[in-house]
């Protein structure tokens, strides 16, 4: 479903709204409540399995595939053997000819007291290594952008399904009902589109709402032919014809849905416009991040708007760096990555401090990660790029529940295949919803005749990561 729909409505609309068309009175899909009911509060906070380590998940997202040989997976033997054909572990099935290894570019230093291996790319990062935990051994059987972009999203390549925000929004509900449980940053659409954070066949209101950075990050919520007085003298009246007809109707749960409804609406409008508003932020902070004054649109920005959202409750809080189009799809020249990491590394690295000074990074669950990594030959034998690679990327956690200071898993000494400890994107999923209090195996809805979850069939928690 796409999130784009017009939320602009005429006060003749909003005022022959009756108690029967709360759900229609012209806003966001998901503002409307009422498509299926628990107790009339669908997104209220539910139990979890177990206690959880997190109660919020940020998920940040580098499109295009960044390469784990040059950022977090350094290999001293690839970097010997440059120019030299592959060895025997083999080519993409669709490269037919021998192609020559490709050393990085980028220096690696060793960083924090953990002695964590950080590339000379992140600059910043690398003052949060003891934070940071490494997978080294991710892997799918996807080299594709599209589908290598739902996988790490829906857990399928092949079919379209809820996106993971969707199914924690499911599974444990809103922290703040004047806000979505899932929010998107997303400046750019990614490959896939906005399939990356759609309900599918769960209930429309917990898919990701998408806030596109700029002056109006989430169009017509506040419609400007309408003054805030008269949109509250509005909502009074609304509100008392709501009760009157409710007085006689104590046990209609469609109708305490639909006013639920009303009220999350008008909470939105009142509250989503502080997230925006910067004016408290300390001099200090905006310099952290790298914010400039009347800035609006940088990753930077999306950074500390992230923050702000997650210390207003909101469940699931996702960072897209950018599009289908200029990314880290680095097939040309690896150098292509110098500036889109410095596009985004102050700004993560600034989020992971702000969060820990303000105490959420105990309670936040921190998830960076990409569709795949590239190999470790060149792309075409000739250039100074990589091709998209899938047998072995790494991804980085933080935060609540999560070991810092390590690497998990280990490749081989050339980054192409994995040694010990391999992290199937299933493995991945299923790791991220524990520590959110989730056992992926119950966590399930029934559609088309059969119970679905994230993890499919497959999926085991990572347990030497956590704490």
């Amino acid at each position: 479903m796409n999130c784009s729909c017009d939320l602009s409505v005429s006060r003749r609309q909003f005022l022959s709204g009756s108690v029967l068309t709360l759900g229609a009175v012209g806003l966001h899909p998901w503002l409307s409540l009422a498509a299926q009911l628990n107790d009339g509060q669908p997104l209220a906070p539910r139990p979890t399995h177990y206690p959880p380590k997190a109660k919020q998940l940020l998920f940040i997202f580098l499109t295009g595939g960044f390469s784990h040989l040059d950022t977090f997976d350094p290999k001293p033997k690839l970097q010997a053997s440059h120019g030299k054909p592959i060895p025997a572990f083999g080519l993409r099935p669709d490269e037919s000819k021998p192609l020559p290894l490709l050393a990085s570019p980028f220096t690696f230093g060793a960083c924090g007291q953990s002695g964590l291996m950080i590339s000379e790319l992140f600059p910043n990062l690398q003052s949060v290594a003891d934070d940071l935990c490494v997978i080294r051994t991710l892997h799918t059987d996807i080299v594709e952008h599209f589908q290598g972009t739902l996988a790490m999203h829906t857990g399928s390549a092949t079919i379209p399904l809820p996106s993971i925000g969707s199914w924690i929004s499911f599974g444990l509900g809103t922290l703040n009902p004047n806000l979505p449980s899932f929010v998107v940053l997303a400046e750019h659409l990614p490959y896939a589109g906005a399939q990356v954070w759609d309900s599918n066949f769960l209930p429309p209101y917990h898919q990701g709402v998408r806030i596109q950075p700029g002056d109006d990050p989430i169009p017509n919520l506040r419609s400007p032919a309408r003054s805030v007085t008269l949109q509250e003298l509005e909502q009074i009246m609304l509100r008392d014809v709501n009760e009157l007809h409710a007085s006689a109707r104590p046990g209609d749960l469609k109708l305490r849905a639909r006013t639920s409804s009303f009220d999350t609406a008008v909470g939105m409008m009142r509250e989503a416009p502080q997230v925006f508003d910067l004016a408290g932020e300390s001099e200090s902070v905006l310099k952290m991040y790298g914010v400039a004054a009347g800035d609006k649109k940088s990753f930077a920005w999306q950074c500390l708007i992230a923050r702000r959202l997650l210390e207003r409750g909101v469940r699931v809080v996702e960072l897209i760096d950018t599009g289908s189009h200029d990314n880290w799809d680095a097939h040309g020249d690896m150098q292509q990555h110098r500036p889109k990491a410095r596009r985004v590394d102050q700004g993560i690295a600034a989020l992971l401090k702000d969060l820990k000074q303000r105490g959420l990074l105990d309670e936040t669950l921190v998830v960076i990660g990409t569709e795949f990594g590239r190999t470790p030959w060149s792309d075409g034998g000739n250039g100074k790029g990589r091709n998209h690679y899938a047998k072995a990327f790494t991804c980085l956690l933080a935060g609540a529940g999560v070991k810092g200071g390590i690497t998990y898993g280990e490749t081989d000494e050339y980054g192409a295949s994995i040694v010990s400890n391999p992290v199937h994107v299933h493995d991945y999923h299923a790791t991220i919803l524990h520590l959110m209090g989730i056992d992926h195996t119950r966590l399930t809805y029934r559609y088309a005749g059969r119970d679905f979850r994230l993890t499919d069939v497959a999926g085991n928690v990572v347990q030497a990561v956590l704490t």
